[in-house]
């Protein structure tokens, strides 16, 4: 089986980050893609789709950190079914993509984001009690990029 997803868009709205009990970052958002098609009538048409999409580990705190509602992103991940009790009792559901990948896309004026890639651990809290922490590249001139904290045991080469 393959599950693989990957989005490029916008941020629809900004972060929101939290903490597990165990350090764990996540951080939750939704991406707004866009779709150009011709319709049965000719005319061109648009259809943006909102996906909510959650970032895990280090991954969270740097989309935390650079991104907001409106930035510019590329996402790989997995699709998800998260299901849930309604506060009246009824049973909800909801897929959403957990992020394995991110790219920031656009530049410095593209909601004052640096373009930076954050990759390489597994993101499922259930069968990883303690996460590999993701890796992030600078891919911006030396002059223009901000300082991000990262160990030299979370560079990959």
């Amino acid at each position: 089986m393959f599950n693989k997803v990957i989005l490029a868009g916008n941020l629809a709205r900004d972060i929101e980050i939290r903490y597990l009990q165990s350090g764990t970052a996540v951080a939750s958002t939704a991406i707004a893609v866009n779709r150009k098609y011709k319709g049965s009538d000719g005319v061109q048409k648009d259809e943006t789709m909102f996906i909510d999409i959650t970032f895990w580990g280090r991954t969270a705190e740097i989309a935390n950190q650079y991104l907001r509602k409106g930035s510019q992103v590329l996402v790989e991940g997995r699709l998800e079914l998260q299901q849930w009790t309604a506060n009246d009792g009824s049973k909800r559901s909801k897929h959403q993509v957990a992020v394995e990948t991110l790219q920031m896309l656009g530049g410095k004026d593209s909601a004052n984001n640096a373009p930076a890639q954050s990759s390489g651990y597994d993101n499922n809290p259930s069968t990883n009690s303690s996460p590999q922490a993701p890796t992030a590249q600078q891919t911006q001139s030396p002059s223009s990029v901000p300082e991000i904290d990262i160990d030299d045991e979370e560079i990959p080469f």
